[in-house]
């Protein structure tokens, strides 16, 4: 098996068996209203016992018509509690540059968009944005979950209470909690740690004839079963494949380390590694750029490939798409 597969074998089907990690099957499982129960338990137990909802409305339900023309959208969950606070979740399995930045704005414009004609900035509610991590985004933190606001930098008094950004890195909770039942049992202290244990080790919750204490829930049960019985449709099924094939792409090119702040500098007195390394990380914001359809004399510009590299790229991603 080559470094492509091994690196996005996790999230393949096999035979009818969905990994609910694809934001497409993420958003079937919990973006729907007959699975309204699932998204208020995922909700709260990220959110602090202030922010938990008993009720949500579903700003953006589950679609299927939008696959067809929009295969490889970003598949998020907006829902408004009933106390009018916002939630934008979203769950993300390959690392991308300015990740930060895009979570930041899919807050802003989500809090933003409350905002109708005529109406005064006291009808603003807070914001809560749930970003899922396949990955690890903040090395400096140990944790899994961290929670972050807008503090005043000596005191770290919170003043402007209505930005809250979540991240629940998934990779963080893995390399602790093994694929053996009885020790993700044991891990399990929590609703956090339950969910993500079903987002990480669902194939082997789904093969257990009795669920262990810490996760014999009723929400897990039915998010198991929810996921055991799900369909797709051909246009679904297209669009969860076309959304696996960007992820063999970028799991072939993306290595963060290299990527961030190399591609237009330290190019003298390099190891024939760290070319290599600096290399595929031009190739992999060349390919975001061509994802994003950016013209090719800026992706020139911002990579330093020539134009015979990146147009070889391009007939790579649209070999997949």
């Amino acid at each position: 098996m080559g470094a492509i597969e091994k690196s996005i074998g996790n999230f393949a089907m096999s035979g009818d068996k969905i990994n609910p990690r694809v934001d497409i099957a993420f958003k079937k499982i919990f973006g729907t209203e007959e699975n309204k129960d699932l998204l208020i338990s995922l909700i709260n137990a990220v959110v602090g016992p202030e922010d938990h909802v008993v009720d949500v409305t579903l700003l953006n339900p589950y679609n299927q018509k939008n696959f067809k023309n929009d295969k490889l959208s970003i598949l998020d969950i907006k829902a408004e509690g009933t106390h009018g606070k916002k939630f934008n979740i979203e769950i993300q399995i390959t690392d991308e540059g300015d990740y930060d930045k895009r979570a930041l704005y899919y807050w802003a414009k989500l809090y933003t968009d409350q905002l109708k004609a005529s109406e005064d900035y006291c009808s603003l509610e807070k914001v809560i944005g749930i970003h899922i991590l396949n990955f690890t985004s903040i090395s400096k933190s140990k944790k899994y979950h961290n929670v972050f606001h807008v503090t005043e930098r000596e005191t770290g008094l919170s003043y402007f209470d209505d930005l809250e950004l979540h991240t629940v890195e998934l990779k963080k909770f893995t390399d602790v909690v093994k694929k053996d039942l009885g020790e993700i049992a044991i891990k399990v202290k929590s609703a956090l740690d339950m969910w993500s244990a079903f987002l990480t080790r669902h194939d082997i919750l789904s093969k257990a004839c009795e669920l262990p204490e810490s996760l014999n829930k009723p929400e897990l049960k039915k998010a198991i079963q929810v996921l055991s019985i799900m369909n797709f449709t051909e246009e679904e099924r297209e669009a969860y494949e076309d959304h696996l094939k960007w992820l063999r792409i970028e799991s072939n090119t993306l290595k963060k380390a290299e990527e961030k702040g190399k591609v237009k500098g330290l190019k003298e007195g390099l190891t024939k590694g760290h070319q290599e390394g600096l290399k595929e990380g031009q190739k992999a914001i060349a390919l975001k750029m061509l994802k994003r359809n950016r013209p090719i004399n800026e992706i020139l510009e911002d990579t330093g490939l020539s134009l015979e590299e990146i147009q070889s790229l391009e007939e790579f991603s649209y070999e997949w798409r």
